[in-house]
């Protein structure tokens, strides 16, 4: 496979994507070859594996391999902590937490992790990640302050700030298994200041919602735990990825 940077870019000039998120601590290991090829034929773009827990070492290793082995679509890794890196994906988000406490997940475990990136040959995506309330669970590892959902300024200025440091991409992340996504105003305030693509993640359940989402400007919709509980992962995510693709 090419670089990712580019299969991105390139399928950007002609609309919206999604990508789907795996994450290990909530998967059967067995069963994930087929969860990939299932999402493959739903019309995702990319397919993510990570998590804020147990998506780290062997476990990260076999699910990444059991991906590609259902899929042929580029797998990303979404790190939890450094540990997270592993050989058999074809690109990394080195992304920063920019609204934690803790400087560990702004700077540190991303020097901790730069190297075996580089030693492994991975692609690394440079992105801002911002927690918006709840938050959910990396929220609470991360030791972020979420961004108020009434304060889509805030949002802005960190987006606007992740682009100027040279970040290619921002995330806005409510949380696994959030309520509600990212709040409209907040997603059309961040893209009326930058320039680089925006992902929207958490929460987002509904064909509905996910157009809400790329209408309020985002570039890329992640869905995950609709994945997870779904008992027909094509049948579930088949109208959420045409809802973002602007076929339905």
């Amino acid at each position: 496979m090419g670089r990712v940077s580019d299969y991105i870019a390139g399928k950007l000039v002609t609309g919206k994507l999604h990508f789907a998120l795996i994450d290990p601590d909530g998967a059967d290991i067995s069963t994930i070859d087929r969860v990939a090829a299932a999402i493959q034929r739903a019309g995702c773009d990319a397919i993510m594996v990570g998590g804020s827990t147990s998506a780290v070492g062997q476990a990260n290793d076999l699910t990444i391999q059991a991906v590609k082995k259902g899929s042929t679509l580029p797998v990303i890794i979404f790190p939890g902590n450094w540990s997270a890196v592993s050989p058999h994906a074809d690109a990394i988000f080195f992304m920063s937490i920019l609204n934690s406490r803790n400087p560990y997940f702004i700077t540190k475990a991303q020097a901790l992790g730069a190297y075996s990136v580089k030693m492994f040959n991975l692609e690394p995506l440079p992105m801002g990640y911002l927690v918006v309330e709840p938050g959910e669970t990396v929220g609470w590892i991360a030791e972020a302050d979420p961004i108020p959902r009434r304060k889509p300024k805030i949002a802005a200025a960190y987006a606007l700030a992740a682009q100027f440091m040279g970040m290619d991409l921002v995330y806005l992340e409510a949380g696994s298994g959030a309520s509600e996504p990212v709040p409209d105003s907040m997603i059309s305030m961040v893209r009326a200041v930058v320039d680089i693509p925006i992902l929207v993640g958490g929460g987002i359940r509904t064909p509905e919602q996910a157009s809400r989402v790329v209408r309020a400007g985002a570039d890329i919709v992640v869905t995950g735990t609709l994945i997870e509980r779904a008992e027909n992962i094509e049948e579930a995510l088949s109208p959420i990825v045409r809802a973002v693709k602007g076929e339905s």
